[in-house]
């Protein structure tokens, strides 16, 4: 099945409504949280910086960039017009701009940034690598490149062997995923674009109290097995309501295991 970020401007709108809330509701998670003031703090910014987000959805990413020290312009770049609507409602800080783009066909010159940063973007562009030798041409020389993805096979609801909640997660992984595997070639493919990997981190993301953005794949998931007739409505809403009575008993589990790396062009 092909990834619906993959070709996120042909989506209805009321889809786009959608998935820009959610992309709003895990910004707004105390863990994605620290995992991105992690790895950002890794970043030494220059005085004056001007710093490109490629894939910025609604822009709480570039949000962020846009108060660290020294960054004194951020842009990010979106195929959405949804989601860009939803970053100039949100935008807090007169050096953020949002502009509609793709990352494989940057219109901006060569040497335009001193950084850039792909937020968990890289696993749902085909042709990644193309988006890598793009942001490797428009950044500075010593410039660095900031990469966080998902390793999205780990992702898991399971409590054991054969749980259907999670065939609504592999029904996500194959809907709302170009490459579920792709953090595990990243390494590879930042050298074959010519950067040179800094350091690296992992972040595991579990929740299991209040699990609201897992409860989100949860419901993203059923809605693909149904809308693939796999399933009809009754199970799907019995597999969306499974998954919230184990949240109110205290037994739910959700777990994705993300990684970063710093890279920079020589």
């Amino acid at each position: 099945m092909p990834d619906v970020y993959a070709t996120i401007a042909d989506v209805d709108v009321a889809t786009q409504e959608r998935l820009a809330g959610v992309l709003e509701l895990r910004a707004a998670d105390p863990q994605q949280r620290a995992m991105l003031d992690a790895y950002l703090a890794e970043i030494r910014f220059s005085a004056g910086a001007r710093v490109l987000e490629i894939g910025c959805g609604t822009g709480p990413v570039s949000r962020a960039i846009a108060g660290r020290p020294g960054v004194a312009e951020v842009v990010g770049i979106d195929p959405s017009s949804v989601f860009l609507a939803k970053a100039r409602e949100l935008a807090d800080a007169t050096n953020l701009t949002f502009e509609e783009g793709d990352g494989r066909s940057l219109r901006y010159p060569d040497a335009d940034f001193d950084a850039v940063v792909l937020h968990t973007t890289l696993c749902h562009i085909p042709q990644p690598e193309r988006v890598l030798a793009e942001a490797f041409r428009v950044l500075r020389d010593e410039g660095t490149l900031a990469v966080c993805d998902g390793d999205y096979a780990t992702i898991t609801v399971a409590l054991g062997e054969h749980d259907p909640l999670q065939d609504c997660i592999e029904a996500v992984k194959a809907a709302f995923l170009n490459d579920p595997w792709l953090v595990r070639r990243l390494p590879a493919l930042l050298r074959s674009a010519g950067f040179e990997p800094q350091s690296s981190a992992t972040h595991g993301y579990l929740q299991t109290s209040d699990p609201d953005y897992m409860l989100t794949l949860v419901d993203r998931g059923a809605d693909a097995l149904e809308s693939w007739g796999r399933i009809g409505p009754e199970l799907g809403a019995s597999l969306k309501a499974e998954a919230r009575r184990r949240a109110d008993a205290d037994r739910f589990f959700g777990f994705i295991g993300f990684a970063s790396v710093i890279a920079r062009k020589p």
